[in-house]
């Protein structure tokens, strides 16, 4: 895997020789790789690339736990009806490239319990999103749910070296908000009008994480996932936010 470049620091503004503001030099700046479609190992989960075969009986299963489709209202799909409809959706998204799909598994039964993909993935300029978070009852709010994006978070920047990682959800989503938001990611604004989807217009909020405030989300992510914040029931000891707070 080649090496990341230093991340990005913000400097002071500079000028070129016409006296215009211009942004901070990036020496030795290359394209980075594209992510590899193989899988990556956390302690709780394990993220696999998307299979039909492997994971759609599964996921069908996981989300059928929920007792209605509100998690699907701000998806581009509805929750799938049936086992088949569930296994085409998958297939169609397995064969995608970029979105990247992949299936979350708990270690501890072996099933998939979610899935969500890396996209918009930039290799030019070290841009990618995370999004198609599709999480079931048996993920949302665990820390698997953070474990699986702390992972990709960290094949993006420590192992890729891209320099910006994304987070949009259509403004009213509040749970997305939030989650992004706890997660480390900095709200941006909102691009009004920015799509059309299930019938209706979005208005798109947009989050970042750049490669400078990486480090220390890092090592927030690390003590908070460590097994000695969680009690014997699996309760946390400290929430995300009070970790980076008194890092800070």
């Amino acid at each position: 895997m080649p090496a990341s470049p230093t991340p990005h620091t913000p400097l002071t503004p500079r000028t070129n020789q016409f006296g215009q503001t211009i942004g901070a030099a990036l020496p030795g700046w290359s394209p980075r790789p594209k992510p590899p479609r193989t899988p990556i190992e956390g302690r709780l989960c394990r993220l696999e690339p998307l299979s039909a075969e492997r994971h759609a009986a599964d996921l069908h299963a996981a989300h059928a736990l929920a007792p209605d489709g509100r998690d699907w209202t701000y998806l581009s799909v509805e929750r799938a009806p049936d086992a088949a409809s569930a296994r085409a959706y998958v297939e169609l998204l397995a064969q995608s490239a970029d979105p990247m799909h992949f299936a979350v598994i708990d270690k501890a039964t072996g099933r998939a319990v979610g899935s969500l993909a890396l996209m918009r993935i930039e290799p030019n300029h070290g841009v990618m999103e995370v999004g198609h978070v599709t999480f079931s009852p048996l993920l949302k709010r665990t820390p698997l749910s953070t474990e699986a994006q702390y992972l990709l978070m960290q094949l993006a920047f420590d192992e890729l070296g891209y320099r910006r990682y994304e987070w949009k959800c259509d403004n009213f989503n509040a749970p997305s908000k939030k989650a992004a938001q706890r997660l480390g990611f900095q709200f941006e604004g909102v691009f009004r009008q920015a799509i059309v989807y299930k019938g209706r217009t979005r208005d798109t909020a947009w989050f970042s994480i750049v490669d400078g405030e990486w480090p220390a989300l890092r090592a927030g992510f690390e003590q908070w996932l460590s097994p000695a914040n969680f009690d014997a029931d699996g309760r946390q000891r400290r929430s995300l936010e009070q970790v980076r707070a008194a890092a800070a």
